[in-house]
């Protein structure tokens, strides 16, 4: 399965993600280009650990986040589209998508060396490094794809 852990498939991100410009247009969902891309840097500081995040699962999650977490990580079927950015939700329009750009390409680059025994995902709750690995790709493919990268 895909991983952000594994070398290749980590710099197929990082090249599309190298690709976006102002002309990415949604292909689903609510959020711009730049509410994407920020989207994506704060929710990958999250998982790398950085900012200071609390790590805590929520009460559905314990019920059923195993489960679903499961579900998700079992084969390289992608994310369904219009999936909820839950606390990650961007309200501002706009900003600088270099500059975004530029963070987002540093932590795909920071995945090589992942080290966060801390996470705790708000609803799978502590995951494996495996598991991890493939649902962060999984994550990542999910925005691109959203906007045609």
């Amino acid at each position: 399965m895909k991983t952000i852990f594994n070398k290749a498939e980590r710099e197929e991100l990082i090249e599309r993600i190298n690709t976006l410009n102002s002309h990415n247009m949604a292909q689903w969902g609510k959020m711009n280009l730049y509410q994407m891309m920020k989207h994506c840097t704060r929710w990958n500081d999250w998982v790398l650990g950085n900012g200071g995040h609390s790590y805590r699962q929520e009460f559905l999650g314990k019920l059923f986040g195993k489960m679903v977490l499961k579900g998700m990580v079992k084969d390289d079927k992608p994310m369904k589209k219009n999936a909820p950015a839950g606390i990650f939700t961007i309200k501002e329009q706009n900003g600088d998508i270099q500059d975004e750009k530029k963070i987002w390409l540093a932590q795909m680059a920071a995945y090589e060396n992942f080290s966060n025994p801390e996470f705790i995902h708000d609803f799978f709750g502590k995951m494996k490094t495996e598991d991890i690995g493939i649902f962060v790709y999984k994550h990542m493919d999910h925005h691109l794809r959203q906007f045609n990268a």
